[in-house]
């Protein structure tokens, strides 16, 4: 979630170059302003590094703040030895900085923890920055892209062998690696940065112990509740229930509601024509239900802030096969099958192949709209495509699902998605509804206050 502000540091950086260069010449970047951009990322990947002897720096968590001097939570999963973990610690720590930390065991039920913190990795990893002071799922991709360009194979190989540890310890690649992040994934890269890092170190000994938590983590999403069986396709789903604790804890506005109350102020001024407003509020008392904390969950499980994309607030994601997702299934399918080539496991690699083909036929059947020429995301609770225009309608062209036809289809539509400085996520005709709805909500409120 929130992955445009965890970015804003490196966003800094680029648009300081664009500053430089957005004079009457517009001449390109000097090979000096280009230095120190790559020395300003050298130089991040330690200052942005956590690992074993950085817990003290790890476990604070600016989303939900603890009184001072009291020690932050660090849990292992129970699967691990704690006592030889807290020796190790001891050998690389002071006293003062053990103080700081509580090592803590995962109850059998981990989402029953109340008292959140940091979630131990073995191995270090990269966080995006400033509040979000942990290791992101598909943000890590990203920066695993970043890693291996720079030639830091060691710590992007790290980073991967933390989502194996995840999928082994806590069940999945995790959204992030704190407690209140149990409960979902994001969207599924894991395959990706498998062979990014192969590619680098030829290690096939290293490759095969990947394939279980291939395995794992593919059962994961594609089985229920994230299987949609009448669509053979998947979705988000959050596991867990209730108000997301970074929620009720951090996302404040300046009058102190939290995005719940916001989110309950226009259901309840509000006509909302996306979806069934009655599953998500109970207008006659005024509050919220329980699917729309799982829907509020999913959305964020999906990567991507609230948009109109799965209507107002994008709860009514559950009910919907979105194109980004599969579209991942399919390429993790697809890497899966080159994987089981590079070992040798043609049986293996037929069935993964027969799994992406599959996978591929369903998509362009249930998701590709031939009137407009774009991929959209499907809701199978209404039954029909929602012609909402995202970005994500490129994914098919990524990852090869699209025929030749389609992606000259798409192609056609990349004008609606360009603007000054790269591509709009959003097409603005898309949300416009929306927006209109918003401005009339809030000049309503004006006139009223005066």
């Amino acid at each position: 979630m929130h992955s445009y502000r965890r970015l804003k540091p490196i966003v800094a950086v680029m648009l300081s170059v664009v500053a430089l260069t957005a004079g009457a010449a517009q001449t390109l970047p000097t090979e000096q302003q280009i230095d120190e951009v790559r020395k300003y990322i050298k130089t991040g990947w330690t200052t942005l590094s956590r690992s074993a002897r950085d817990l003290p720096a790890a476990a604070p968590d600016p989303k939900l703040p603890r009184k001072p001097g009291e020690p932050w939570p660090v849990y292992v999963s129970a699967k691990e030895d704690r006592n030889r973990l807290a020796r190790e610690l001891a050998g690389v720590l002071t006293k003062a900085q053990l103080a700081d930390i509580e090592l803590r065991t995962l109850p059998a039920d981990p989402l029953s923890v109340k008292q959140h913190g940091l979630l131990y990795l073995p191995h270090p990893y990269v966080v995006p920055g400033g509040r979000f002071n942990e290791m992101y799922g598909w943000d890590s991709y990203f920066i695993l892209v970043g890693l291996l360009r720079d030639g830091e194979v060691q710590l992007a190989r790290d980073m991967v062998q933390n989502f194996l540890y995840e999928i082994d310890h806590y069940g999945m690649v995790l959204n992030a690696n704190r407690t209140y992040f149990l409960s979902r994934s994001q969207p599924p890269f894991l395959t990706r940065m498998i062979l990014g890092v192969f590619a680098q170190t030829k290690d096939r000994d290293w490759l095969q112990s990947t394939l279980p938590a291939i395995e794992r983590y593919y059962s994961f999403w594609t089985s229920p509740p994230h299987l949609i069986p009448e669509l053979g396709l998947s979705r988000y789903f959050d596991l867990g229930s209730g108000p997301a604790p970074e929620v009720i804890s951090d996302e404040r506005d300046a009058a102190g509601r939290t995005h719940y109350d916001r989110v309950r102020e226009y259901y309840k001024t509000h006509e909302v024509t996306d979806y069934d407003i009655s599953l998500y509020y109970d207008r006659k008392a005024d509050r919220l239900t329980d699917l729309f904390y799982v829907g509020d969950r999913s959305m964020r499980e999906s990567g991507f802030d609230p948009s109109n994309r799965f209507g107002p607030f994008a709860v009514d994601i559950i009910h919907y096969a979105p194109v980004c997702l599969n579209s991942l299934l399919f390429q993790m399918e697809a890497d899966a099958a080159e994987i089981s080539s590079v070992l040798g496991r043609k049986e293996d690699e037929a069935r993964w192949r027969e799994r992406a083909r599959a996978r591929q036929e369903r998509i362009n059947k249930t998701l590709w709209d031939d009137a407009a020429g774009m991929y959209f995301d499907y809701s199978f609770r209404a039954k029909r495509r929602r012609p909402y225009e995202f970005a994500t309608t490129f994914y098919p062209l990524w990852t090869g699902i699209a025929t030749g036809e389609q992606a000259k289809r798409v192609r056609e539509n990349l004008s609606k998605f360009e603007a000054p400085g790269g591509l709009l996520t959003i097409v603005p005709c898309s949300w416009n509804s929306f927006a209109t709805r918003e401005m009339n909500f809030a000049a309503r409120r004006s006139a009223s206050s005066s």
